[in-house]
């Protein structure tokens, strides 16, 4: 009797075996996420420190680093396209345990070819339904788009969620990019049925924060913004540099 043949395998599909447990949303099927939690994150740990999963509690796992240092031939998303049982094994064990994770901020840019900037979004959401799936954690959308008139786009398949995340980091030293976030925020606030967005911000202080979630604030969506270890160590050169003013 011949052996039966893993076609989706062979195939390089085996992805649909997450895509399947969900539904697909918008013209190009992107499929969908949910995330209701009422309990966040209160530390974010990039995926690169492995040895800060673990600093509290509710720490949750982020992918805020360049593209290459997460998302190389042996990253998570290659594991799972490739159903490399082996790496996902490795990926399994490395975050047992993790609480919260956010999905991948695979970088969207505006000056490159839209198919690579969806296909960027595509592996995001195929990492979630991993995580969400096979760890039995909580995933939190992260929003992200190559330019402000995507955002509608972006929140394709995410119409059933109530908390999503953004990041601040490398807004506060550009007006204009800062100008779109802040609007970007204000049409998410308006389209999702959100009650909290967790936010990756590495400033010093709250300032930035305060500027970009003021409208959904006013609106009574709870803004979370859990400690990380970059905007510790601003918050200590912040500190410093006010002492010695004194």
């Amino acid at each position: 009797m011949k052996k039966k043949q893993d076609i989706r395998k062979k195939l390089n599909l085996s992805y649909l075996n997450l895509t399947n447990k969900t539904y697909s949303s918008g013209e190009d099927d992107l499929p969908a996420l949910y995330c209701n939690t009422t309990t966040y994150p209160d530390f974010l740990a990039l995926s690169g420190q492995p040895g800060l999963y673990w600093k509290t509690k509710n720490t949750g796992i982020c992918f805020y680093e360049y593209d290459d240092e997460m998302d190389g031939i042996h990253g998570l998303y290659e594991a799972i396209y490739h159903n490399d049982r082996k790496l996902l094994a490795d990926f399994k064990k490395r975050f047992q345990g993790v609480r919260f994770f956010i999905t991948p901020d695979y970088s969207e840019c505006g000056d490159i070819h839209a198919i690579e900037n969806k296909y960027r979004l595509f592996k995001s959401r195929i990492v979630g339904l991993w995580l969400m799936h096979e760890l039995d954690a909580v995933v939190i959308p992260h929003v992200t788009y190559p330019l402000i008139k995507d955002i509608g786009y972006a929140l394709t398949g995410l119409e059933g969620c109530s908390v999503v995340a953004f990041s601040t980091k490398g807004y506060a030293t550009d007006s204009l990019e800062l100008n779109n976030l802040i609007e970007a925020v204000k049409y998410t606030t308006n389209k999702l049925p959100l009650h909290a967005i967790v936010v990756y911000d590495a400033c010093g202080d709250d300032s930035i924060v305060n500027q970009v979630f003021e409208y959904p604030r006013k609106k009574g969506i709870q803004i979370v913004v859990p400690g990380n270890t970059l905007k510790e160590r601003n918050a200590l050169k912040k500190g410093g540099n006010d002492n010695e003013k004194l």
